[in-house]
């Protein structure tokens, strides 16, 4: 056993496969099931699921096994670790975090020591915190840095998005058949978020280019900086993350609109990465899904 820190998250992290290789981010798989056929969750397949989904096929999602969790643990130990320490999107919207405790305790046996983290959010929520936590452990800091870095980082970050259409969201279990049957009738397009682990709506407005615009006005908000409209604590360096199902040219307009917008208050941006979330996470926000991640960057 090593002395390092080998830090793993799952794909909904959605992850630019380059950015996590770069900085030595396992990645483990959820599954997505289409036509019966079940398959690894990847950024590649998203763009294809996506058009599936628009014509009405059907999908469903599922998390890891225990087995697979293991073998994913195992082997970024046996890379020279010492410590794994391993960030999950929200246990309230899924099972990954239950299946990845059973495998840390599996895997105590063995003497692989594997930290769970319960990112309550979701994205790149998930994701920039894997970001904070590898560049942690790239640096030498152990594991119990490494969990509080992956923690704050995770539990500061601001999760904004908007659909393009309610019944994924319904379908999925996410938001009640009223509100889902009410919002499609009357034109409403909320502002959804995370809190405490669970997607809420954050505000409701009629249309999809308020909806874009709330979100961009929100997501500089998070950022601060100097010429911010709203109470702020000194100016904190963050992560911006644009993501998309479906929609890149939205998404390249969004990021453009969104640079341009956080230039104007000088908030410090220690970079913006864009990427189309994976295929499990699109299955239940569904095609046309614009959103945006600001997370500290400590």
């Amino acid at each position: 056993m090593g002395t390092g820190v080998a830090v793993v998250t799952d794909s909904t992290a959605s992850l630019p496969p380059e950015v996590a290789a770069e900085l030595g981010i396992t990645v483990v798989p959820l599954h997505v099931v289409v036509d019966g056929q079940d398959r690894l969750d990847d950024a590649l397949g998203s763009a294809a699921l996506a058009a599936q989904l628009a014509q009405g096929v059907r999908a469903t999602t599922s998390q890891p096994s225990t087995a697979e969790l293991e073998r994913t643990y195992r082997a970024a130990a046996d890379g020279g670790a010492r410590d794994v320490v391993a960030i999950h999107l929200s246990a309230d919207l899924s099972g990954t975090v239950a299946g990845a405790r059973r495998a840390a305790a599996s895997l105590a046996g063995e003497g692989v020591r594997v930290h769970v983290v319960d990112s309550r959010t979701v994205a790149a929520g998930t994701g920039l915190a894997a970001v904070a936590a590898a560049e942690v452990a790239r640096d030498g800091g152990g594991a119990a840095q490494v969990v509080a870095v992956a923690r704050e980082t995770a539990a500061k970050s601001t999760v904004l998005f908007m659909v393009a259409d309610l019944a994924f969201l319904q379908h999925g279990g996410r938001m009640s058949p009223g509100a889902a049957l009410m919002g499609t009738a009357l034109g409403i397009r909320p502002v959804l978020g995370v809190s405490d682990g669970r997607i809420v709506v954050v505000e409701t407005v009629r249309g999809r280019a308020r909806a874009r615009r709330r979100v961009l006005e929100r997501a500089v908000q998070a950022a601060g900086g100097p010429g911010a409209r709203v109470p702020h604590p000194p100016a904190q360096r963050v992560r911006v993350a644009v993501h998309h199902f479906g929609a890149a040219d939205e998404a390249i307009a969004l990021e453009e609109d969104l640079a341009d917008a956080l230039a104007g208050t000088g908030a410090l941006v220690a970079g913006v990465l864009r990427s189309e979330v994976t295929a499990v996470v699109g299955v239940h926000a569904g095609p046309g899904v614009l959103g945006v991640v600001v997370a500290p960057a400590l």
